[in-house]
């Protein structure tokens, strides 16, 4: 019986697996507006593209931010088409409150509908008239000049800020300029230099009150819907038509119109009179309290002094309650730094909220749900409100059992050491904290980044990531952590960490993470993992497979920045995986990169079935079949076949055959040969391997086929299954013909005659044997010595049945006897005191005899 066995090496596996390296698409932009920031997989009717974030652009005075539109082409450098970003924060004042701002835009990438759910018009969102006393009385009118333009100055002019009107009376009252007239500070101090006292003999200024609250402030004259509405009264004397008064003021309190007063005594001391009666006729005019509202100075000079606290009164310094002590709630929100898209709606996260606490708000067609601060007490206590949490700075949500959805956020800054939150919000914004995961190392930022993972797809969470990507490690250097988390019930347990390379360096390996579908095709969801400061901050790529209800902690590729462009900076820094980009239905990557953005192609996977078979089913070494150089050989087929499944539907081998020495391919008479073949996706492909066996004295070894193949266009064409066996072997019987009749059994009769020239012995005889021990039947020693000192065995063995194969004689003989010669047989094998020979080898004939 003989074995011929299979050994299959695939060669050319990619150590890399199935993202192409050798083919990026490289998008660029202006690296100083952080083009690469973020990026994100796009489909719109059919077009796919690429956005790619740039929050830094625009002009250097209104860096607005874009977005820009990258389309894939055929070229490297494919265009990008461009369109702005919404503005991100807001001036109020002096500060500039980021509030956030997100859009969802048209077609052509032109922002369309606003959502701002934490946008609020800024407290300087004003309409104020200065009702100024012009009698003749004012001296020196100047410093009445002076003080109106200098109060005017302090003022925030803009359509979003305040409006600022002036009316001037004495006798009569008219308008200098109304509210709608100029839209900047400077057009209000300029027109504020040319005001001319307007005089007369009376002071009217019930009269001119009456005229600001029910002209100065009308619609007509550009009063907004909406803004607080500020009079300021400045006047030296008493009223004339003082029992008015009541009627004006009630008019102003009809129209909510907050009244600042403020008495110029310069008359009364010039004339040494008593101001009191004055005092409280400015008193009644200002709103209450007193303290707040009413300001008197001691002559028309001293406007100048009160400048400063005028201002401060009318709009509080922005976001505080006084000494030290913060009251940010929405003003410093940066909604939108997180989003998380749900079925009804958007999760965002508000870093920035409630004095950098953080936050969270879902905006629904129900409505707005914004938890207050003292919602996530349980978890992020109030005295610790001033420790900027940072709760938001990522947002996220899991399903658990029933498919119940919680919330997920992330507060890398809390106690230094970060936390990550799952909670649940009630209709009302109620929130229940179900789980709390807190960080291990201080200033390592984790729960920056989380990652949720339906590993397979069935609709409920399998894994949820945390990164630390500022985690120090080895060396003091900022490697970075990703804590893996599983679900067990309704909540998640620790289940160690992924592993990243083994090198002493930055990386922040875990900066950026996200899902792909499916990237090696066995239906699980696979992980992306950017680690953008390895290399020198030239950035690198990890991908990791998921498997069943787990992500496969080693990584299967990474990915170097340096490999795909000499010059490509802070690689990884955004990801995203979500879309067939170029029509090959295999998912691509999108990466971000400082200035760039790098689109890489996934491969196809192949899984190959291989299968080998031979023709005739046994060797003849008795009767050759065929003539090979020369000489009468035994000559088979052996066929491959191959059976790809694959997405891909056509790829090429290179297929490498070796044989053993006792075998020869028809083709060229060698050992080896090379081939070409060509495989198509579902369909059994075979090729016929003649070959030959000429005559050999190793008929027992079964003959060896090494099988070598490996795809031809390494770069395009598929990769094997990680799964698939790298190599096998297989074991194909192949028995020899024995010519044994009809039931293939081989009964053999072999008769042995032996005897030696010595007198006096007997001959004996074995049947049916296929070893015979040659012995004399002498009953008594027998001496061999001078002058006969040869003794002469001669055998002879017959085959009386069937062929007898792998038949040998041995000859034993005693340690004080030198073997000599054979006359007949010579493949003798030396054993000591014995010799060896085969018999007729491989096959003893039936009714053959030989002798020796």
């Amino acid at each position: 019986m003989h074995y011929f066995t299979i050994c299959l090496s695939l060669l050319g596996l990619c150590e890399c697996f199935n993202i192409d390296v050798k083919r990026p698409r490289i998008f660029s932009g202006p690296e100083d507006a952080l083009f690469g920031f973020s990026v994100l997989q796009h489909e719109n009717n059919g077009e796919k593209s690429i956005l790619v974030g740039a929050p830094w652009d625009g002009p250097q005075n209104n860096k607005k931010g874009d977005i820009y539109k990258c389309i894939v082409g055929d070229e490297i450098n494919s265009n990008c088409s461009k369109a702005c970003a919404p503005l991100w924060s807001q001036e109020c004042g002096t500060s500039l409150f980021s509030t956030g701002i997100c859009a969802s835009v048209t077609n052509d990438m032109e922002p369309k509908d606003i959502i701002a759910p934490t946008a609020q018009r800024c407290t300087t969102y004003m309409d104020i008239v200065i009702v100024l006393d012009g009698s003749n009385s004012i001296y020196p009118w100047y410093e009445v000049q002076n003080f109106l333009s200098n109060i005017l100055s302090k003022f925030h002019i803009s359509p979003e800020q305040m409006q600022v009107g002036v009316l001037q009376y004495g006798e009569i009252s008219v308008h200098e300029w109304s509210l709608r007239d100029y839209q900047t500070t400077q057009d209000v101090v300029e027109a504020a230099k040319n005001i001319s006292r307007q005089e007369g003999r009376e002071t009217r200024t019930a009269y001119a009150i009456q005229m600001a609250c029910t002209e100065a402030f009308s619609p007509d004259r550009g009063a907004r819907e909406g803004a607080t509405k500020v009079m300021i009264v400045v006047t030296d004397g008493e009223s004339h038509d003082g029992e008015e008064l009541p009627e004006s003021l009630a008019e102003c309190e009809k129209r909510n119109i907050t009244r600042y007063a403020i008495a110029v005594l310069g008359h009364y001391s010039r004339r040494q009179q008593d101001p009191e009666t004055f005092i409280n006729e400015i008193k009644y005019i200002a709103s209450d309290p007193d303290e707040k509202y009413f300001f008197n100075v001691t002559d028309e000079a001293a406007l100048n002094d009160i400048v400063d606290a005028l201002g401060n009164r009318i709009f509080s310094l922005e976001g505080t309650l006084g000494y030290n002590e913060s009251a940010f709630l929405m003003e410093m929100s940066q909604i939108g730094f997180s989003t998380h898209i749900l079925d009804d709606g958007i999760l965002f996260g508000m870093v920035g909220a409630y004095d950098w606490e953080g936050g969270v708000l879902m905006e629904s067609k129900e409505g707005q749900l914004k938890p207050s601060r003292e919602a996530f007490e349980k978890e992020f206590p109030l005295e610790l409100k001033n420790h900027a949490a940072y709760l938001g700075y990522t947002v996220s949500s899991v399903v658990v059992g029933n498919y119940r959805r919680l919330y997920v956020a992330g507060a890398p800054r809390f106690k230094h050491k970060g936390k990550v939150i799952l909670f649940d919000l009630t209709p009302e914004g109620d929130v229940i904290i179900t789980q709390a995961l807190n960080g291990e190392q201080i200033g390592s930022y984790f729960g920056s980044e989380v990652c949720v993972v339906d590993v397979d797809q069935d609709g409920k969470t399998d894994i949820l990531l945390i990164a630390a990507p500022m985690f120090l490690g080895a060396g003091n250097k900022e490697t970075g952590k990703v804590y893996v988390y599983c679900l067990d019930k309704d909540g998640f347990v620790t289940n160690g960490t992924l592993h990243s390379q083994k090198k002493e360096q930055d990386a922040r390996f875990g900066y950026a993470m996200a899902v792909a579908p499916d990237l090696n095709h066995d239906g699980f969801a696979d992980l992306l993992v950017g680690a953008p400061l390895e290399d020198d901050h030239q950035g690198a790529l990890y991908i990791y497979h998921g498997d069943e209800y787990y992500i496969i902690p080693q990584y299967k590729q990474r990915i170097p920045g340096s490999s795909l462009s000499a010059g490509l900076q802070y690689f990884g820094r955004s990801l995203s995986a979500l879309l067939d980009l170029d029509g090959d239905e295999l998912l691509d990557l999108a990466v971000g990169a400082q200035g760039t953005a790098v689109l890489l192609k996934s491969r196809s996977i192949v899984q190959i079935n291989v299968s080998l078979s031979f023709q005739p089913h046994s060797i003849n070494v008795i009767q050759k079949n065929c003539h090979r150089a020369g000489r009468d050989s035994a000559c088979l087929n052996a066929t491959v076949c191959f059976l790809a499944l694959s997405p891909f539907f056509v790829f090429h081998f290179i297929l490498l055959l070796k044989i053993l020495a006792r075998a020869l391919f028809d083709s060229n008479s060698q050992r080896q040969t090379l081939m070409g073949v060509i495989v198509c996706v579902g369909q059994t492909m075979c090729y016929p391997l003649p070959f030959h066996v000429s005559d050999t004295a190793d008929y027992i070894r079964p003959i060896s086929f090494t099988l070598h193949f490996k795809i031809n266009d390494t770069e395009s064409s598929p990769v094997l299954d990680e799964g698939w066996p790298t190599t096998f072997k297989k074991s194909v019987s192949i028995p020899f013909f024995k010519d044994c009749g009809e039931d293939d059994v081989c009964v053999t009769d072999l008769v042995l005659q032996a005897h030696m020239d010595i007198s006096g012995t007997s001959m004996c005889c074995a049947s049916n044997v296929n070893v015979a021990l040659i012995c004399p039947c002498r009953q008594q020693p027998y001496v061999i010595r001078s002058p006969r000192r040869r003794l002469a065995v001669e055998v002879q063995l017959q085959n009386q049945l069937e062929n007898a194969y792998n038949t040998s004689l041995t000859l034993h003989y005693s340690k004080n006897l030198n073997f000599s010669f054979c006359l007949f047989l010579s493949l003798f094998l030396s054993l000591s005191n014995s010799h060896s020979c085969n018999v007729s080898y491989p096959v003893f004939h039936s009714q053959s005899r030989v002798s020796l």
